[in-house]
């Protein structure tokens, strides 16, 4: 049984651990909200006066007058039933805020991310094949680059050459144009829900507005991937395994699987890091371009001081994030079962 658990059930420890990731996180998110300055009472009551009781009921209302103790109790249980309570300005449920704009900041950062997975891979083996090539030369500069530029400067950057000076992007002012109305809600993330309404017009106007904003996120975030994966792949490439099977006399394209097979586990264990990263630069590019989702709501939750709406979306977004890690997880055990609970043990 102890056998089954550590070799062929790793995937479902590793799943069994994240309702405590989540409690810790939660506990963090409780404690750190707290810490924040602003008073939600005097936003809420739009700085007009309130006489010592007017206060006083109002945060007995916020439930900010119980012990501490009792506000994280409560916190913690309304969380366990997935209830964020109700924004404390707005007044609207904080889970179906992020019901609506957490699937169009994913949307964002997946479409992001896909595209900097296929650089990394297509410029990745271009770089280690011909690095004596120009181009390769190029990459490998540009890769060594990670990170140097914030994502927001960038977006900046960008706006100001392909808006205002080229005209090649239109006015940064959401996902489509203005006149056209938002289609009908199938799967809640707006680019396929575009696609599945088969609205060309739409689609079109959203391909425009949105490949600048995601452009930021790939040239923001991609060379850190590219840079782990070129790193990966001369390992693999150098190795003895690689050198065994061009000696044993096999295709080129069965060499390069293979070494694109041991240097993908490294890389994918990255991956779940920079998604993270991407969802936070999506946050900030959605602002930037006034694309609606996470980012607008976190702000306004930060500037009034909503700490009701501002724990929901710090647990939403860690939960995500624990998810992604998770499939990271597993993605790189199965490629690699050498990193699964108990197997390098065992073979050491």
């Amino acid at each position: 049984m102890t056998h089954l658990w550590t070799r062929n059930g790793w995937w479902v420890r590793r799943l069994a651990v994240l309702p405590l990731h989540l409690l810790i996180f939660a506990l963090v998110v409780f404690f750190l909200v707290k810490l924040i300055p602003g008073d939600p009472v005097a936003v809420l009551s739009g700085g007009q006066p309130m006489t010592p009781e007017q206060y006083e009921a109002t945060r007995a209302s916020l439930g900010l007058a119980d012990p501490i103790w009792v506000q994280l109790t409560t916190f913690l249980g309304d969380a366990v039933r997935l209830d964020f309570g109700n924004s404390i300005i707005s007044g609207i449920g904080v889970m179906d805020e992020m019901s609506t704009r957490l699937p169009e900041t994913v949307e964002l950062a997946v479409m992001a991310m896909t595209i900097s997975a296929l650089l990394a891979l297509a410029l990745g083996f271009l770089v280690v094949l011909r690095p004596r090539n120009a181009v390769s030369r190029v990459i490998a500069s540009y890769a060594r680059a990670a990170g140097a530029v914030p994502d927001f400067c960038l977006g900046v950057a960008g706006v100001f050459v392909f808006y205002s000076v080229l005209h090649w992007a239109p006015a940064p002012i959401g996902r489509y144009a203005t006149s056209l109305n938002a289609p009908p809600r199938t799967t809640g993330f707006p680019f396929l829900d575009a696609l599945l309404s088969s609205d060309t017009v739409l689609m079109s106007s959203m391909i425009q507005h949105l490949w600048l904003p995601i452009g930021v996120l790939v040239v923001a975030y991609a060379p850190m991937l590219l840079k782990l994966f070129i790193r990966s792949l001369d390992q693999a490439k150098s190795a003895q395994a690689t050198r065994f099977r061009i000696a044993s006399g096999a295709s080129r394209p069965m060499v390069l699987l293979s070494v694109g097979r041991r240097a993908l586990p490294s890389t994918i264990a990255m991956f779940g890091t920079i998604f993270g990263f991407m969802v936070g630069g999506a946050v900030v590019v959605e602002q930037l371009f006034a694309i609606p989702g996470m980012g607008e709501y976190a702000v306004q939750a930060v500037t009034r001081a909503d700490f009701v709406a501002l724990r929901g979306f710090l647990l939403v977004v860690g939960a995500v994030s624990l998810i992604v890690f998770f499939l990271v997880d597993v993605v790189t055990m199965s490629l690699d079962p050498r990193r699964r609970p108990g197997v390098a043990t065992a073979g050491g």
